[in-house]
Parts: C-alpha cells; sequence; structure tokens
C-alpha cells in the first residue's frame, strides 16, 4: 500500500497541474476540440449528409448540425446496431451505454474508442485531485464501493453494451481494484434488495474507507447495516470511512440524513458522468461556490441555451466564450462519439467563469409551471435544504407537483416527502419551506402574495414509499432516480398510495 500513496501523490501533484492550466486555456481548448471533432468525422455518414467538409466557422457549424434529441439519431444507431461502420463517428463503437429514454424507451449511447478515455480519465482525474489536495490518502489503505449496475454485457454484432456504470466496472485500475468490493458475483446480480442484502453481508465486517453512489443508494445502505449490526451510527461499524463520492441527484437534501446515519461529516466529492460523457467534477482546490468544473479538454464540444429562449424562435446556441453567469442553460453536447448537438436534457448555470464552474440546475422536461411560476429542482432542492437545516429534520426522498383543481380553497404545489426523521410540526415545516421558496422565485412569491396559489401543502409518505413505488415500476436500484418535481401528476397520483 505504500507503493499506492507514492503513485497517487506523485500522479495527483501531475494531474493538478494538468486541471489548473486547463482551467485557463478552456475556450481555446474548446476551439481546438470542434474543429478536430468536425475533421475527424467529416467522412462518416453523417458527415457527408451535414456538409462537414464546408464548416470552417462556429457559425458554419451551428447552421450545418442542428440540435438532436435522442429519437432524432435513432435511425443512425439502427444503422450501427445492424453493422454498418463510420457511421457517426469513424469505425465501430466499442461499447453501447444503456440507459432508459422517456420517449424512445431504451437508448443506446455510443462510446468509442476515442471517447472512453473520457470516462474512464476523467473519474480518476477528480479522486487523484482530492488525494492532492486533501493530502487525505488513508481511504486508500481499506476498502471500497464503486457501486454499478451489473457488469455482464451483452452484444449487438461485435459492439458490447450495457449500463455505463456496468461498463466502467471493467476498467478500474488494477491498484483499486483489489480493494474494491463488492465481489463480481454479486456486482451481476440484478434484482436490487438482494444485491443489497449481499453488499451488506459482504461489508459490514470490513474496513470500509469510501463509499461511491447516489445518496437515496447510500441511505438505504446504511439503514441496512444498522439493522443488521444493531449499531446506532455507522461510523461506529466503519471506523476509518473517510469519503463519499456521489453524483446524479443533488446532495444537499440529504446531507444531514447522510451524516446523521454516519454519526460525523465526512469528506464529500461531487461528480457529473452521463452515458454520453464525464461531463463535469468538483475540482478540490480548483471548484468553488459549490460549483464543478467543466471537462472542456476530454473530448466534448460544449453548447448552451438560455433556457427561457429554448425551443422558440429566439433560440440562440452559443459556446463557451460567450457563457455568463447565473443564467439557466439547456446542455447541448457534440462528442467523439458521434453525439452530434445532442440535447442531452440537463439545465445548469455557471457560478465562475474563471475557472468555468457550473452547478447543474434540473432537467427540461423537470419543472413546474402550471401557473407561470417556471420552479426549477435547484430551488425546490435548496427550499427543503434550508427547511430541514432549521428544523434538525432530514429527508429520505421527495416529490413536487402541481394541484390544480381543488374542491375548496386555492391552487397549490403538493410535496409528497418521505422524511427519516420527522420535524416536530409539520406546520411550521411547511411554512419555512414556503418561505424558503419564496425568497428563491420571485414568480411563485408573487403568486402567494397575490392568493393566486396557497402555500404548499405537504404529504408525508410512509417509511421506504420511494423504494416501493420504484419497485412497482421495475426500476429499484442502480442509478434510477424518482424525478424531484413534475408539471403534472403522474407520480404524484401513485404516491398518493402510500401517504
Amino acid at each position: 500500500m505504500i507503493l499506492t500513496w507514492w503513485l497517487a501523490k506523485y500522479w495527483g501533484s501531475i494531474t493538478s497541474s494538468t486541471i489548473i492550466k486547463s482551467a485557463h486555456t478552456a475556450v481555446i481548448d474548446q476551439i481546438k476540440i470542434r474543429k478536430k471533432l468536425v475533421e475527424t468525422a467529416k467522412k462518416t455518414k453523417f458527415g457527408q449528409a451535414h456538409n462537414f467538409n464546408q464548416i470552417q466557422t462556429y457559425c458554419d457549424f451551428k447552421k450545418n448540425i442542428t440540435l438532436h434529441n435522442y429519437e432524432d439519431l435513432i435511425h443512425y444507431i439502427d444503422e450501427i446496431k445492424n453493422g454498418d461502420a463510420d457511421v457517426l463517428w469513424p469505425g465501430k463503437p466499442i461499447y453501447f451505454a444503456k440507459s432508459s429514454g422517456t420517449t424512445a424507451g431504451i437508448k443506446y449511447i455510443p462510446i468509442t474508442k476515442d471517447s472512453l478515455p473520457n470516462h474512464i480519465t476523467t473519474a480518476r482525474t477528480a479522486l487523484l485531485l482530492y488525494v492532492n489536495q486533501s493530502k487525505n490518502k488513508k481511504f486508500l489503505d481499506g476498502k471500497m464501493i464503486f457501486l454499478s449496475g451489473s457488469p455482464v454485457l451483452e452484444k449487438i454484432g461485435n459492439i458490447l453494451i450495457g449500463r455505463l456504470s456496468g461498463i466502467v466496472n471493467h476498467h478500474i485500475p488494477s491498484y483499486l481494484r483489489s480493494n474494491q468490493l463488492p465481489t463480481l458475483a454479486t456486482n451481476c446480480i440484478e434484482d436490487w434488495e438482494e444485491k443489497v442484502t449481499r453488499i451488506v453481508a459482504e461489508t459490514k465486517d470490513k474496513n470500509m474507507t469510501l463509499v461511491s453512489g447516489i445518496p437515496p443508494w447510500m441511505l438505504m445502505y446504511f439503514d441496512q447495516l444498522k439493522s443488521k449490526t444493531g449499531v446506532s451510527n455507522i461510523g461506529q461499524l466503519f471506523k476509518n470511512l473517510q469519503l463519499i463520492i456521489y453524483g446524479g441527484v443533488s446532495f444537499e437534501p440529504y446531507r444531514t440524513a447522510l451524516f446523521d446515519a454516519i454519526g460525523k461529516p465526512i469528506d464529500t466529492l461531487e461528480t457529473y458522468p452521463a452515458s454520453e460523457g464525464f461531463l463535469a467534477f468538483e475540482a478540490k482546490g480548483i471548484s468553488h461556490s459549490g460549483g464543478l468544473l467543466l471537462n472542456t479538454n476530454s473530448g466534448i464540444f460544449f453548447e448552451f441555451i438560455d433556457v427561457q429562449y429554448y425551443g422558440t424562435q429566439d433560440e440562440k446556441r452559443i459556446d463557451l466564450s460567450a457563457v455568463k453567469l447565473n443564467t439557466n442553460y439547456a446542455l447541448i453536447l457534440n462528442t467523439n462519439a458521434g453525439m452530434w448537438g445532442y440535447v442531452i436534457g440537463d439545465t445548469v448555470r455557471f457560478v465562475s467563469l474563471e475557472p468555468y464552474l457550473i452547478k447543474v440546475t434540473g432537467r427540461l422536461k423537470h419543472f413546474i409551471s402550471a401557473f407561470g411560476e417556471h420552479v426549477i429542482a435547484e430551488e425546490i432542492d435548496t427550499a427543503i435544504a434550508r427547511a430541514c437545516a432549521k428544523h434538525g429534520t432530514s429527508v429520505v426522498e421527495y416529490h413536487v407537483a402541481p394541484m390544480v383543481t381543488v374542491s375548496s380553497g386555492l391552487p397549490h404545489h403538493e410535496w409528497y416527502i418521505e422524511f427519516g426523521n420527522a420535524p416536530a410540526s409539520i406546520v411550521d415545516f411547511s411554512s419555512d419551506l414556503d418561505t424558503a421558496l419564496c425568497s428563491l422565485n420571485i414568480y411563485y412569491e408573487d403568486l402567494i402574495k397575490g392568493k393566486i396559489l396557497q402555500k404548499c401543502v405537504i404529504k408525508s409518505l410512509s417509511k421506504n414509499a420511494f423504494n416501493q413505488y420504484m419497485q412497482r415500476i421495475g426500476k429499484l436500484g442502480g442509478q434510477n432516480k424518482v424525478p424531484r418535481l413534475l408539471n403534472d401528476r403522474s407520480i404524484a397520483t401513485a404516491l398518493e398510495a402510500f401517504v
């Protein structure tokens, strides 16, 4: 392990210098990547159909490459699945990352020989930066959970198919693999509840120092550990637990519950991976304002559209050089796996331009504006975090939906909350939650003050309500998560059964 310490220190120092340098050359790097992407793919079927040989400037780029959702690219994906080469990117992908789609069913996102380092190297970079900046190497001594989907891969032709996390599992560095849990056999279990039970059995007696996953999974894992072992907190069981690595959902609403479960605060490291690419990460020593460093020199050319103009005649695509602080942008990707003008569906805002740091604010389709308030995920995450902090309570999960048709009183927002420990007064908690949201969204505040809406209504859910809901729809476990808010009541109606 001394060798691992030395390697981590050595490569951490080099990585830190490289990232600091690239953080200051982000715009230049993005221009180079845009030109290289076009030049490399100009003889592909997509490149020929979109006249890549005529693209010289960014204006040419936007004119020739229109915006695409996954549905717009399905016929190209189908050609690749049927064995065609040089379709979206030269050659054939080495993997398809399988993910859930909302309108297209299962999505197959190509990962090529050129794009694979983005997924693998970025994760390593974030970890090495943490080691270099925090000087914390103790977690290398113990066992680490890198929770993933099943690493069992299928095939279409010669292309391997699996969940992104399962694919990445095959590329964990050898110096970490010996300390990795769960075992391969357990990781291959498809049934989520059985898998967690086996993970608990494999880890409860080990020196666990690092846990990686989405916060809801961590809470479920910690709850089962406490139930199985009888400890009052995880810190009694894992005395050397050093680090939580997370991504996918906001950590803030879970912070109190997770640290209460552990028995103390520990270090955290936030990442922003997606099937289309590893987009950003918390760069210890570089990130500030809670922002994630945009991955500007890793084969992805980023574009942005102000959300308020997205889908309108005033829609305008811009590159990194034109972004502004505190504007909510739809995120557009162009990758060295052949995803061109791809609307990933996430929204972000910049909290710093030197370096370029972002916060993920939500999803284009996940918002509430039934009354013109346009409340986004970042606002409800912040509001409930503030209310929890004030009342010393915690939540397991929650969902917000509009209640438009009411039998009496005014329309309102309904919050379906599964509390970790409930507040002493739901009424006071609800009032403080509403006050917090008013302070974050002036349109919502105007609707409340104008008596167009009444204050929010909280519906407290039974224990394990969200896990049971996800189980019912066949999406329990892994990286699956419940949308925090929707502009309709499709999820809210289902959650009524758990009130």
